[in-house]
């Protein structure tokens, strides 16, 4: 079983069949003659010299000139990142490969029909859409969000895993996004703390996903029934210039939410949390709720951080912890 696992793991980093036999066996009998080798990896000759060959271009063994010269593996890790940044060339070859194809045939078979601007997503469509956002985003990523939320599983590790690969993310929170139950200690803390930007409004005029400066998403939402079942996907025109300038501008407006560079010693995650609720205008029944205390609890938590910030009313706080970087 672990030997299956080790041969397609191979497999698709680009290593041929003969040589990923080759190279079990290595494990098994190396160091050995390198036609002893082939005898368990029921490969001689020229198959065996090709096989091995690979091998070592990729790293993955020492050279040896003939069967009767002496045959090990080396340690992987080189050969497995050379190996790796050449797998990942070729997927990006085969994507702008596949891209310009399709470009070629709406060129030359959607010449005499109208190209959309917009694009209409709705149902079960919008899940995938969004998921193909997150994984095609290049540089940067910019998002307002607000309830109601599309059931996306997995929706904070793809941004998670966004923010691992460098795209920057800027995100402007509406109130409401900090007071829906578990999301501001689920989703928003992980990726604020991972090096999200994030700030917050008292609301956000639309739900809106910007890709690099390629394309938009925005969710269209029945508010009245809480429901969000159709996106709209906005290619390169006036409109998505116009939402680009609402998200700057209402990104200048917002309170910063600062992560991982402003950590103040002491302070603990429940409080910073309430801070963030406070920053953001939740009142006190929202705020106990969230941090799963009693109002009276609150009430003391809260005179604790007004006296640690010197400050003599809770807007007066807010500032003062905005000021320290507690936000």
């Amino acid at each position: 079983m672990v030997n299956e696992r080790l041969g397609e793991a191979l497999r698709l980093l680009g290593v041929g069949p003969g040589a990923v036999r080759v190279y079990l066996a290595l494990l098994a009998e190396g160091p050995a003659p390198l036609g002893a080798v082939g005898d368990v990896a029921g490969l001689a000759g020229a198959e065996l010299a090709e096989a091995y060959r690979e091998l070592v271009d990729s790293g993955l063994a020492s050279a040896a000139d003939g069967e009767r010269e002496p045959a090990a593996p080396v340690p992987p890790g080189a050969g497995l990142e050379v190996l790796g940044r050449r797998r990942a060339a070729e997927l990006d070859a085969s994507r702008i490969t596949v891209g310009s194809a399709f470009d070629s045939f709406r060129r030359h078979r959607l010449a005499g029909y109208h190209d959309p601007l917009v694009e209409v997503v709705t149902g079960e469509a919008i899940g995938l859409r969004m998921r193909q956002a997150w994984a095609g985003a290049r540089e940067r990523i910019r998002q307002f969000d607000s309830p109601p939320y599309f059931p996306l599983v997995g929706a904070t590790e793809d941004a998670l895993a966004t923010l691992a690969r460098g795209v920057t993310q800027q995100v402007v929170y509406s109130r409401a996004s900090l007071e829906h139950p578990g999301h501001l200690e689920n989703a928003i803390e992980p990726c604020v703390e991972a090096g999200e930007q994030a700030r917050v409004l008292p609301s956000v005029p639309v739900k809106l996903l910007i890709i690099d400066d390629a394309y938009a998403l925005v969710a269209l939402s029945i508010r009245e029934t809480d429901v969000y079942n159709t996106m709209l996907v906005v290619q390169p025109c006036g409109l998505l210039s116009a939402l680009v300038a609402l998200f700057e501008q209402s990104w200048r407006s917002a309170l910063p939410l600062h992560g991982r560079s402003a950590r103040p010693v002491g302070l603990l995650p429940a409080d910073r949390r309430l801070l963030r609720l406070l920053a953001a205008g939740a009142d006190d029944e929202v705020i106990a709720r969230e941090l799963g205390v009693s109002r009276r609890t609150l009430f003391r938590r809260v005179q604790v951080l007004m006296a640690r910030l010197g400050a003599t009313s809770r807007f007066q706080m807010a500032l003062q912890a905005q000021r320290a970087g507690w936000l």
